[in-house]
């Protein structure tokens, strides 16, 4: 989890508008290389084609965790509208711009600076490599991830699975030292469980009205989490309450849609929770990953991460701006685990380096 990220960017369109590509490099603050990556945009021009390696660059830092961010582009007129020295006047560029200042304003800070083509050769190569072969290029490079033990998890869905599948896309790209052992779904028709059982996992369902009372749903449960061996339990859009076992104590992690403890508690989920923060009025909204008690949305807070309201925000529009929150925020906090980092004492969690 780097705090700083050095970003070299670039773009280039063959004709202007013609066939165009994109690139970033990432690299730590010592000059370590991150990260490295070309994509083929088709028929752009050049400055949509620079935009969007600053774009990609940013959402790469961002997935990296990154608090602050350096960028370093050989093209001056993006530099200087970035900055504010020049006005967007094209239409077509605006949304660029708009993508990438929103993208800034989720780092704690950020420099940009105009470097000449010389000084970024490298983003330079990988973006005509692109181009030369017309398909995204990656270079590969040592994952940002990967220490410590490999985790077993236990998920809890009752949705649609999409905090499962961005768990699972980080695994597969060798970000998380994590593994799902079972998949358990508190629905049986939900399109989780066909999510879960096509990328081949273990899914089992136990529904609350199948069991007699919340003693027996909890044991069965905890049943499923032992024969598969779990180390973790991750609720991911999990809407039942349930009994955690004393042997997953500190071991149950849920995240919830807002910045607890506010617009937490019993029947505050999903647009429930995002339309009381729009009726408040907040200007900050975010998400919080806890680990979980025998209440709603208590227990000690392990990762929050925030992002603006806006003033024409619906409870969609803010959700997708959350969501985006936690697609860094669990991986976060499952990572810190794995690693042995997180300490509870007197219900506050202590995150050790």
């Amino acid at each position: 989890m780097p705090q700083r990220v050095l970003a070299y960017i670039d773009g280039a369109s063959r004709g202007n508008p013609g066939p165009a590509a994109a690139g970033f490099v990432l690299k730590g603050a010592t000059g370590v290389r991150l990260q490295a990556k070309a994509v083929y945009l088709g028929k752009a021009t050049n400055n949509a084609a620079e935009y969007t390696g600053l774009i990609k660059a940013l959402e790469a830092a961002s997935q990296l965790e990154a608090a602050h961010v350096t960028i370093f582009s050989d093209s001056e007129l993006l530099v200087k509208q970035i900055v504010g020295q020049y006005k967007v006047k094209s239409e077509h560029i605006r949304p660029f711009f708009q993508q990438a200042i929103s993208l800034l304003d989720g780092f704690e800070g950020y420099q940009i600076q105009h470097i000449p083509r010389e000084q970024n050769k490298e983003a330079d190569r990988l973006v005509n490599r692109a181009l030369d072969l017309q398909r995204d290029f990656d270079d590969k490079t040592r994952p940002a991830g990967g220490k410590g033990k490999r985790v077993r998890l236990g998920v809890l869905i009752s949705g649609g699975g999409r905090t499962l599948l961005n768990i699972l896309e980080y695994i597969k790209q060798g970000r998380l030292n994590a593994g799902v052992a079972v998949v358990i779904s508190s629905r049986s028709t939900v399109a989780g469980v066909g999510r879960a059982r096509n990328a081949g996992l273990n899914v089992k369902i136990i529904r609350k009205k199948d069991d007699p009372d919340i003693d027996a749903f909890s044991e069965h449960i905890e049943r499923e989490l032992v024969a598969a061996k779990v180390d973790l339990v991750i609720q991911a859009g999990w809407l039942c309450l349930w009994n955690i076992p004393q042997r997953y104590h500190n071991r149950v992690m849920n995240i919830h849609p807002a910045l607890l403890p506010s617009f937490g508690g019993k029947g505050m989920w999903g647009h429930h929770v995002h339309e009381a923060v729009l009726a408040a009025g907040c200007k900050v909204s975010g998400c919080t990953v806890h680990f979980c008690t025998n209440e709603y949305d208590k227990g000690p807070i392990i990762v929050q991460r925030a992002c603006r309201v806006h003033d024409d925000d619906t409870a969609d529009t803010l959700a997708a701006r959350v969501f985006e929150q936690e697609c860094i925020a669990y991986p976060q906090a499952i990572r810190l685990f794995s690693e042995g980092r997180i300490r509870v004492q007197n219900g506050r969690t202590r995150i050790t380096s």
